[in-house]
């Protein structure tokens, strides 16, 4: 599917068709570009990782050290899951199905797909989807 070039300043309308070229060209580099940013922290991370060295003489600042990069492995983790959502998005805007429920079709609304571009149902559907969550982790 080829993009079509779209200016710095537009933004998907409801005025619009759902899912127009101007859309998924929107939505396709608002993916790239969190991706971009995902990988780009991820392989500083790595950096960081392997020029710094955790042997701290005193005990406490090894320990801190330690809990720190626990935490920052444990965000880069999160982030990799991320990026294969978005990867996911990415290939949903190539088969056509980028934008829609995948329980109910329906079209998921401009403004939930712009704050959560890697959103797959509508708001009602995840919310539903939460409730029968929660009632099975009751049980």
């Amino acid at each position: 599917m080829t993009m079509i070039e779209l200016p710095e300043d537009y933004i998907p309308s409801q005025e619009e068709e759902f899912m127009n070229e101007r859309q998924l060209a929107y939505f396709h580099r608002k993916l790239n570009d969190w991706k971009d940013d995902l990988l780009r922290d991820s392989a500083e991370t790595l950096q960081n990782l392997q020029q710094d060295n955790l042997r701290e003489p005193d005990i406490a600042d090894r320990a801190s050290s330690e809990t720190d990069w626990s935490v920052e492995l444990r965000t880069r983790d999160r982030q990799r899951k991320l990026v294969s959502k978005i990867d996911s998005a990415l290939r949903r805007i190539e088969e056509g199905e980028y934008g829609y429920c995948e329980v109910t079709g329906d079209p998921i609304s401009l403004r939930r797909l712009d704050a959560r571009p890697i959103a797959t149902m509508t708001l009602e559907a995840q919310e539903a989807h939460e409730r029968a969550e929660k009632v099975h982790r009751d049980d």
